[in-house]
């Protein structure tokens, strides 16, 4: 069942975990940029955040990303980084699967809510794992990029596409200057 809309409900604590990479090809694919301070504040709402989480592969040399991360730290998010690695056909990856799980299962007992963005099928047993504790799993992604073992396991599933409105950022070129 897709928000649209403020929850009605309260959410309790509340415990974000952001795919990063899983974020930004949405985003690609929905031709927008995401504004991070909506974001944290929109998947907060009816809650009390406890922790935000971002997770993205790292190029030590990319000082554009370097300067992303220091803003997200500075910024509410908890950043987790991996070395992001070559592959042999010449794309680059970091899998940071594992680091969300461990993160969301040692949190479990002080989150009444997590908010994992990802659509990502390997992170679902430790999702189902999750709501045997107790608490309430919604998970956020791209319809399309979002493993159906995951949607299943969730409480509540939301694609990132009914959120536009909501988390992009507004580009500064809507505004036109007219002179008197």
């Amino acid at each position: 069942m897709p928000i649209s809309a403020p929850r009605s409900h309260d959410r309790g604590r509340v415990a974000i975990f952001v795919d990063g990479s899983n974020l930004f090809y949405a985003a690609m694919q929905l031709g927008i940029e995401i504004d991070y301070t909506k974001l944290l504040c929109y998947l907060t709402q009816d809650g009390q955040l406890l922790r935000a989480f971002f997770y993205t592969g790292i190029d030590r040399v990319n000082d554009k990303q370097q300067g992303f991360l220091l803003w997200m730290r500075r910024n509410g998010y908890r950043v987790v980084t991996k070395d992001l690695v070559q592959l042999p056909d010449g794309s680059k990856k970091a899998n940071l699967d594992v680091e969300i799980a461990v993160d969301m299962m040692t949190l479990a007992d002080h989150y009444d809510t997590a908010v994992l963005v990802s659509g990502d099928g390997d992170l679902a047993y430790a999702v189902n794992a999750i709501s045997y504790r107790g608490a309430r799993i919604e998970v956020v992604s791209l319809r399309s990029m979002t493993s159906d073992s995951l949607i299943n396991v969730a409480d509540q599933y939301t694609d990132v596409a009914n959120l536009k409105p909501y988390i992009q950022k507004v580009s500064r070129t809507n505004y036109t200057y007219h002179p008197l």
